[in-house]
């Protein structure tokens, strides 16, 4: 068996063909989404995601402007933006770029984007109303998982779905989304982390393996079920004296071992990240619709 390959890149380009006609009926009624990014020092990382929204937003026909700050800037200063952000109403959507730097609280920051516009789906409120199966803002990355699997052909419902990984970006929001009583969902998800012992024993049992623990390659073939759909969220460098920049990017999944025995699996890069980039901008057409009434 050789899996078949899950294109975040095809599936992204699909979803930003139908938010293209949703930007245009909002358009027409005389308004165009906008998003607000507040980005702060320059981390590599995070450098390379805005410049991808930037494009993307640019590509379906959002308004997006980012607010760049240096690395020292005081975090009552990225409060006092985000609460001027909050007040604007022409803004749609608010991200504030992470990993902020060090001096600054993520936690409090985050706080004080309006649940309204937070985007990105992290607000306390709206983390609170995923839980409870109310509707909000999906987080984007476990979102946009969601879509690939639904989109290929891989309904969750009645499997069992293993995530790698308790995070608070991917792992604990993923498994909060695939539990609901709702279409693409209905799935019993087991997470398993750094404290669980024998972690094979349960990877081995996952019809849909998600591996999100930010370890190159640590999720070996012997680790994943015959036939079982896996997604690769990790990105991780590793030394490459071959390439040019002196590494090259792999996932957290032994792709090359783990194809021949799955029946589908992401790759890295090319995989989840596309996905991520799409469902922020699907997000803030979502708010946009919400605030505008067009529905």
């Amino acid at each position: 068996m050789t899996a078949r390959i899950i294109s975040g890149l095809e599936i992204a380009a699909e979803i930003r063909s139908e938010l293209k006609k949703r930007v245009a009926r909002l358009q027409a009624a005389g308004k165009t989404p906008f998003l607000g990014v507040v980005l702060v020092g320059d981390d590599p990382g995070s450098l390379s995601y805005v410049k991808s929204k930037e494009k993307g937003a640019i590509e379906i026909g959002i308004t997006e402007n980012t607010i760049r700050l240096p690395g020292d800037t005081p975090e009552s200063k990225v409060i006092e933006i985000v609460e001027e952000l909050n007040r604007n109403p022409q803004v749609d959507g608010i991200l504030v770029q992470t990993p902020l730097p060090g001096h600054i609280d993520t936690e409090k920051v985050l706080y004080y984007i309006s649940p309204e516009k937070d985007v990105d789906g992290f607000h306390p409120v709206n983390l609170g109303k995923l839980l409870r199966g109310q509707p909000c803002f999906l987080p984007c990355t476990p979102h946009g998982i969601q879509q690939m699997l639904v989109r290929c052909g891989y309904d969750p419902a009645g499997k069992h779905v293993v995530i790698c990984g308790r995070s608070n970006l991917v792992g604990k929001p993923l498994a909060a989304i695939l539990l609901q009583k709702a279409k693409g969902a209905n799935a019993t998800v087991t997470v398993v982390h750094t404290g669980t012992s024998h972690i094979a024993n349960f990877t081995r049992q996952a019809d849909i393996l998600v591996a999100a623990m930010g370890s190159p390659l640590c999720i070996t073939a012997d680790m994943v079920k015959e036939g079982a759909v896996v997604i690769d969220v990790g990105v991780n460098r590793v030394e490459d004296k071959s390439r040019e920049r002196g590494y090259r990017l792999v996932g957290d999944v032994d792709f090359d071992a783990v194809k021949e025995k799955a029946a589908a699996i992401t790759p890295v890069p090319g995989g989840v990240g596309p996905m991520t980039v799409t469902m922020l901008l699907q997000n803030t057409i979502e708010s946009a619709e919400r605030r505008t009434g067009i529905l």
